[in-house]
């Protein structure tokens, strides 16, 4: 029986949500707080308290955040009444959101200067993985903080993989594998624009691909999402993948490691975005390989990408 833990939650939408009503449902005290009021809602119904401020919700032993990007992460974890004002001596900072490296290192000398305990543990999973707790948790720390962590990892993903005691080095490995994603849809978005163009039947063709050459999870499911153009509503908005693409580059420019397709992904989320396709899944970038190969894609009009 695992020892019931007092937890705040920050960010309870697509992703946290499912991750903060699995900490509930392991009998944890959790405690969430969202902008948006309404989707803390149905938490609250499952059992979870809510904050009205960001320091109400990090009174706990252990605080996550799970935000859009490095803007909102600022906004909770250095304004007033923030996680640094709030926190107590000795408590810990879980960041589950897919930030830049720079700001994580940030984040761990601000939260030591504090007193306080910071770890960097994103996840790898899309929505429905993160309600059945099925995520992937990449972390790091030191050992004696993320040791008393590993039931709520437990709680929330199939496998967790400590890579580094240094926090930042989570998210480089975190945003390396959304570059991976994203290199992923776009050759994807190409090959399927051509057999269709060529008369393959866009279903047949990936149920192909992932029968022989490529059975894994992230073909299957873009596979299936390209071939049946389903963009609405998204799981992963374009705008966040441009973000990601972004900040990989950044990283890499850190490390002088040249990434050329990586700047080849900025250029066609950024046109992506640029051309209607703000709203829409990631996975759409498949409308522009097929406005290049001289195709509608279906139910594609109502966007100018």
């Amino acid at each position: 029986m695992v020892d019931a833990m007092d937890i705040g939650f920050i960010g309870v939408g697509n992703m946290g949500g499912g991750m903060a009503a699995n900490l509930l449902k392991a009998g944890h005290h959790v405690t969430v707080y969202n902008r948006s009021r309404d989707k803390a809602e149905a938490l609250v119904q499952q059992g979870a308290a809510a904050a009205g401020t960001v320091a109400e919700a990090s009174r706990g032993e252990v605080v996550f955040t799970m935000l859009a990007d490095d803007d909102a992460v600022e906004k909770v974890a250095f304004g007033s009444g923030g996680l640094l004002a709030s926190l107590a001596t000795s408590a810990t900072h879980v960041s589950s959101s897919t930030i830049s490296v720079a700001l994580s290192r940030r984040l761990a000398a601000a939260h030591a200067d504090a007193g306080q305990r910071y770890v960097a543990a994103p996840v790898f999973g899309r929505p429905e993985a993160a309600a059945a707790a099925r995520l992937f948790v990449v972390a790091a720390g030191a050992p004696q903080v993320l040791q008393p962590l590993v039931p709520l990892f437990d709680a929330i993903g199939q496998r967790t993989f400590v890579v580094s005691e240094q926090p930042h080095t989570a998210n480089l490995v975190k945003l390396s594998g959304n570059f991976l994603l994203a290199s992923v849809i776009e050759s994807l978005g190409e090959a399927v624009a051509l057999v269709a163009k060529g008369g393959v039947d866009k279903l047949q063709y990936v149920d192909i691909l992932t029968s022989t050459l490529f059975d894994a999870p992230a073909f299957r499911s873009y596979g299936g999402q390209i071939a049946r153009q389903e963009f609405q509503p998204a799981d992963f908005a374009a705008p966040l993948g441009l973000k990601d693409v972004r900040l990989v580059l950044a990283a890499a420019e850190d490390l002088r490691v040249p990434m050329p397709v990586a700047s080849l992904l900025r250029d066609r989320l950024l046109t992506l975005v640029a051309t209607g396709g703000e709203d829409l899944d990631w996975s759409a970038l498949t409308m522009l390989a097929e406005r290049d190969a001289g195709a509608v894609p279906a139910g594609g009009s109502d966007h100018s990408a």
